[in-house]
């Protein structure tokens, strides 16, 4: 396979009749448009049926052949999204329960059950996402203080967790905590190895989700709540959460830039042994009205596919930050200049090759809302 990226005046059929792939597979493979036109910069990838070993951009391949693939969903997923991509998972997790402070627990809006049996259906392991959220969906840290001060609000969350699973189907847990105060620390991690002993004396797994932490003693109430040793230790495995420092109400950049992302898969893997950690991939982008005014603009979030039909309808040429190993355009609209950022091909090979360097489990995508086929193809093809 390759990464081929569009030059001015290339069409689909040139590229298919120069690379030896077939005019269709560039179309499906890469979720193309009628009429099929194309931005200057697109990152596209193909399958010719005669190409080179090792795949693209300097893969050694073979090092994660038994990587696994994760991914969130919310309940209205489309099912056909769904359907789509359920064979390159190992794992969906469901996003998610909450809980009250008596420890009873607070399901999603929708009606979840029939992503539990899709997951199943497909030999795919079905995960519930816990979070700290009550009865009105938002997060609150005061609920886990409530949570991790008192063993009998926990006790009876666990009983509870184990009722549900059991009777929806659920084969395990990602605990996914954040803004833990420094104070909790150690109580959040306490929780976490009651939870995993409990559940996995069911043999259901217990996975936690971390925030993207460079340091022991990182300053923020984003961070200093996580013991990564700690938590490492205690949970079967990890999810590191490597996105958003492009984020909604933060100025325009890459969602996951590549040496940002190395800080934290370099600090992890000190505190944690590699095999356990999977790295967090964004399935998204965002796109910003400029100037940027940080406490009044906000960005708007799209998928990768999206992005990319934006840049071919306003005439954008995608180019691409070689530092952040991310795609990036701006246009024009109605007088206001946008800057986008968002995934292709390139930067997820960014990060899979990340992973295999550091021998990592594998990836966890946030989120699995919409297709990037192209994405999905990529992994599978270097990974299974």
């Amino acid at each position: 396979m390759e990464i081929y990226i569009v030059k001015a005046g290339d069409t689909v059929d040139g590229i298919a009749e120069e690379s030896g792939v077939a005019a269709s597979s560039v179309i499906y493979t890469n979720q193309l448009e009628y009429p099929y036109r194309l931005a200057v910069g697109q990152a596209l990838l193909l399958f010719p049926e005669t190409g080179a070993d090792g795949g693209p951009s300097g893969f050694s391949g073979g090092m994660m052949r038994e990587a696994r693939a994760g991914g969130y969903a919310y309940p209205f997923i489309s099912p056909w999204v769904l359907e789509q991509t359920l064979p390159f998972l190992e794992e969906l997790s469901v996003f998610s329960y909450g809980f009250t402070t008596d420890g009873n627990l607070v399901p999603p809006a929708l009606e979840d059950l029939w992503m539990v049996q899709a997951a199943l259906s497909r030999g795919v392991r079905p995960t519930l996402t816990l979070t700290p959220s009550g009865n009105d969906g938002s997060f609150n840290n005061n609920l886990v203080s409530v949570l991790v001060r008192n063993e009998d609000v926990q006790l009876t969350l666990l009983r509870n967790l184990v009722r549900v699973m059991a009777e929806k189907g659920y084969q395990s847990v990602n605990i996914d905590f954040e803004y833990i105060l420094a104070e909790d620390r150690d109580a959040f991690t306490a929780f976490v190895a009651r939870a995993a002993r409990l559940l996995n004396q069911f043999e259901y797994e217990v996975s936690v989700a971390l925030v993207p932490k460079t340091s022991d003693t990182q300053p923020g109430l984003l961070y200093e709540g996580m013991d990564y040793a700690g938590l490492g230790q205690a949970a079967n495995r990890v999810l590191l959460m490597t996105y958003e420092w492009g984020y909604t109400y933060g100025p325009p950049m890459a969602v996951a830039p590549i040496n940002q992302v190395r800080r934290v898969v370099e600090y992890a893997v000190s505190r944690i042994p590699a095999d356990r950690i999977s790295l967090g991939v964004p399935n998204y982008g965002y796109d910003w009205p400029l100037p940027f005014v940080r406490g009044s603009t906000k960005a708007v979030t799209l998928g990768n596919v999206e992005a990319v039909q934006k840049a071919i309808f306003y005439g954008a040429e995608i180019e691409f930050d070689e530092t952040a190993q991310s795609p990036y355009f701006r246009y024009w609209q109605y007088g206001v200049q946008h800057e986008v950022w968002f995934e292709d091909v390139r930067s997820y090979a960014a990060k899979f090759r990340l992973a295999e360097e550091y021998g990592l489990r594998g990836i966890g995508v946030w989120q699995l809302m919409q297709l990037f086929r192209a994405g999905w193809e990529l992994f599978e093809s270097l990974f299974r």
